[in-house]
């Protein structure tokens, strides 16, 4: 005899005429969220390996199938990286192939090589307005501010304001930054417990005023790209908001639509 879930699980096609509709969602949509919560709540690290599909099932009380597809869509969306033979893993930053997931700039030779950072300040002030909206922050709250240079063959290429939500980054400093060896977002995971899942953005052309002329080494005026960008974490929760000023006489924004 089939094995039913537990009562918070509905199946929608069990569901009469009167019941049916859109407060319903799919078995494994509502074992995707499950999953997704305990995420969250960290039960499962960055890096850690999660229970077997066979053991989700019992956990749940669906079938593997159910649980497949559940895990499929969070692999999809980069929460979750299955490796052959090994298992489900959470996936992490500190992955060289997802850690600079949000950073589409692409040298127009191809060769990326290693990418350089030089902090140059990182500062707890009050939040401005339009940093204050963006992450949901009251009146005066606190965030902290980062100023960092990213470099692809020694040359400065891109200039990144970083406004984080103060509450959840006590403790970060501009020391902490430089001495991390790894991507930023990997240090935010694993020692604040932030993760960033998803991230918006918009971009426009500018012209480089005379304090990024100054980082990117080029003259005033120079036309560069202007990405700025909000990154949330679990619940879709505004933690970081960003501008960054690419310089693209080398280099081109890279984007893939399906």
């Amino acid at each position: 005899m089939a094995t039913q879930p537990p009562s918070h699980l509905t199946d929608p096609s069990a569901a009469g005429p009167e019941t049916a509709g859109p407060a319903f969602s799919p078995l494994y949509q509502q074992i995707k969220a499950l999953i997704t919560r305990s995420l969250q709540a960290g039960e499962w690290k960055p890096g850690e390996a999660i229970p077997s599909e066979v053991e989700l099932a019992a956990r749940f009380k669906v079938s593997q199938g159910t649980v497949r597809k559940a895990i499929d869509e969070l692999a999809a969306e980069n929460l979750l990286v299955r490796r052959q033979g090994k298992g489900t893993f959470v996936a992490t930053h500190a992955e060289e192939k997802v850690q600079y997931r949000f950073l589409r700039l692409t040298p127009d030779d191809g060769d990326t090589g290693p990418v350089q950072r030089r902090f140059i300040d990182c500062r707890r002030l009050r939040a401005p307005a339009e940093v204050a909206r963006a992450l949901d922050l009251k009146s005066g709250d606190a965030a902290l501010q980062i100023r960092r240079l990213l470099l692809f063959k020694g040359k400065p290429v891109v200039f990144d304001d970083i406004w984080l939500h103060g509450g959840l980054f006590k403790g970060l400093t501009a020391e902490r930054l430089s001495e991390y060896r790894g991507p930023m977002y990997a240090l935010f995971e694993t020692e604040f417990g932030v993760r960033m899942i998803r991230a918006e953005e918009k971009l426009r052309a500018v012209a480089a005023d005379a304090t990024a002329a100054e980082l990117l080494q080029l003259p005033v005026g120079t036309p560069l790209l202007s990405v700025e960008r909000l990154s949330r974490t679990y619940e879709d929760r505004p933690v970081e908001f960003r501008r960054g000023l690419y310089n693209t006489a080398e280099h081109f924004y890279r984007n893939e639509v399906s």
